[in-house]
């Protein structure tokens, strides 16, 4: 197994790199010696191809989507609604477009091809979510609401704060590229993708169920679907690291993980009682902070680690609605052992990471 000193910079992979090696079996998530062909049918790692063949599946179109009930409702919405709706929305514009410029510098070092494949096709799809996010927001408001929905992560000190937590993260490795960091930029997006959406994602859904906003729910669906895959490959990302390098993962930086993954918890759960309340019918303080620390749980358990809090194993009786809510189109799919049961748009992941 290649060892390196984690604490050291990670070389820059080249573009044109003839001297690579072509044997698969030498091929390596991070410090391989990769020529940059990708080759579909020599793999090292076998889970990519159903990963790949998922996403691309899941391709759709914002515009696709009626909003016309929705540019009814949104004047109507009750004023925590509409509080939660536009800085919910403000949030989760913010992340996707982080992503969409971050994946990219992961994607730099990161010297197995097949992955690389991977990241490419997430990096489409935030793009793909910020345009629906434009979309909603076109469609429903005025230019003027528009501009100000946009920008209040600048000036709202509680989304600032979240977003600056991620931010610094992923700016670190703009200026200290070595393994350890690398892989805490890595674990920063599984908390964002596994934690950071999903009060914002059940708070659309919740408006859903009351007969508001469905076609804004439709559209966070569409995009739910797709964070289930971008979950499910930095956790493969992971653990693929893991086994090749086993001596990045010592207690120090498994606590580190950890404590990024509880951050996220605490914040969301922070962000949740901030944005929802108990001012939104059909959702309350009590509801957000139990099902967040069962996500917690979810997440580091996924890696197989041992659960963070205690009591939150089990998906709670009083959200057992966002598992139906969030299926795009009421439709199962096995993706562990890749037998979809629809197509294209029909294909939906279940959340069990």
């Amino acid at each position: 197994m290649q060892e390196f000193d984690v604490r050291q910079p990670l070389p820059h992979k080249p573009l044109f790199n003839p001297g690579g090696d072509t044997d698969v079996l030498k091929r390596r998530m991070i410090g391989g010696n990769t020529t940059n062909l990708n080759d579909y049918n020599n793999l090292k790692y076998p889970w990519v191809s159903d990963w790949y063949r998922q996403a691309m599946n899941n391709f759709w179109i914002p515009e696709e989507i009626n909003l016309s009930q929705d540019i009814k409702d949104y004047p109507k919405l009750e004023k925590a609604e509409r509080k939660a709706y536009d800085k919910i929305l403000s949030f989760l514009v913010f992340l996707d477009s982080i992503q969409t410029a971050n994946l990219p510098c992961v994607g730099e070092y990161i010297t197995a091809n097949e992955v690389n494949l991977c990241l490419n096709i997430q990096t489409f799809q935030e793009c793909v979510h910020s345009q629906s996010y434009s979309y909603m927001l076109d469609t429903i408001c005025s230019p003027e609401e528009r501009m100000d929905i946009l920008y209040q992560w600048k000036t709202d000190e509680h989304l600032l704060k979240r977003n600056t937590f991620i931010g610094e993260c992923y700016n670190e490795f703009q200026t200290k590229k070595d393994a350890r960091t690398l892989l805490k930029v890595m674990m920063a997006n599984y908390v964002l993708e596994g934690i950071y959406f999903y009060s914002g994602f059940m708070f659309f859904y919740n408006l859903s169920r009351n007969g508001k906003m469905p076609g804004s729910a439709q559209e966070i669906r569409y995009i739910n679907r797709d964070e289930n895959t971008h979950l499910w490959l930095f956790r493969n990302i992971i653990i693929e690291l893991r086994k090749e390098h086993p001596e990045l993962f010592d207690d120090a930086m498994v606590a580190e993980m950890r404590g990024l993954l509880m951050e996220g918890v605490r914040q969301e759960i922070e962000w949740g009682h901030y944005v929802i309340g108990d001012d939104v019918a059909g959702l309350n303080r009590q509801m957000v902070t139990d099902y967040i620390q069962y996500l917690g749980n979810l997440r580091w358990t996924s890696f197989g680690y041992d659960p963070i809090y205690p009591g939150y194993e089990r998906e709670p009786e009083s959200m057992r609605w966002v598992s139906q809510y969030s299926n795009a189109n009421m439709v199962k799919t096995d993706f562990f052992e890749a037998r979809s049961t629809a197509y294209a748009k029909s294909t939906a992941l279940v959340d069990d990471l």
